[in-house]
């Protein structure tokens, strides 16, 4: 920094005023992009799978960019991922105090009752502890099988589908279709397009992240 070697790594860097360098080279400052992707199933949310499997990063070729994504969908959900190199905003949107809401579409491998349902969005327990009250619909029945929407704040691990577990079902498909103000709408299975400068607005006053000058 300055043309001095800074070994430690919390040190202090003004960005208006300092010169830095790695490897002898300048940094520059990167363009943030802010990727809506609609993962189909069957594709991994990581950058590299060591048995080679399909990773969301093979649906978005040619960006000339890094851009991590924001929480994961595992490799049986299908539906809304976002993807960023504002870690700002990814922090925020992930960050619980701030309870972006989630929601989901659920095939559930039985019939639910009311009364099963009634105990999903009051919370259930988990290995974690106990949930947070979601807000939960009933879609339809078919002869077998119950179909809903939850709305959920938190982040856990397979939450949704631990839920379900909870109350005596199982997770047949999951589609995440709404992340805050984004949804799915217009986008097709395995496509991907660039937020629209006010929907990063929104996002940007629902995390009370700053924008990077």
């Amino acid at each position: 920094m300055n043309g001095k070697l800074i070994q430690t790594p919390d040190h202090w860097v003004d960005i208006e005023r300092d010169w830095v360098t790695l490897d002898g080279k300048p940094l520059e400052k990167q363009e943030l992009r802010y990727i809506l992707l609609n993962k189909p199933k069957g594709y991994l949310t990581t950058y590299k799978d060591p048995e080679n499997r399909p990773t969301v990063y093979d649906l978005i070729p040619g960006l000339g960019q890094f851009v991590g994504t924001v929480g994961r969908l595992d490799l049986d959900t299908s539906g809304l991922l976002l993807l960023t190199n504002d870690n700002a905003l990814a922090e925020g949107m992930t960050n619980p105090v701030y309870k972006l809401e989630k929601t989901y579409l659920v095939k559930a491998s039985t019939l639910l009752t009311d009364e099963q349902l009634t105990q999903l969005a009051k919370g259930v327990e988990l290995s974690d502890g106990m949930t947070a009250p979601a807000i939960v619909k009933r879609d339809r029945d078919s002869e077998k099988y119950t179909f809903l929407e939850i709305t959920i704040h938190e982040g856990r691990n397979r939450q949704v589908r631990r839920m379900v577990e909870a109350v005596g079902s199982k997770v047949l498909k999951l589609v995440r279709v709404r992340i805050g103000p984004l949804t799915l709408e217009g986008l097709q299975m395995g496509k991907w397009r660039d937020l629209e400068p006010a929907e990063v607005v929104k996002l940007r006053k629902l995390t009370r992240a700053k924008e990077r000058s």
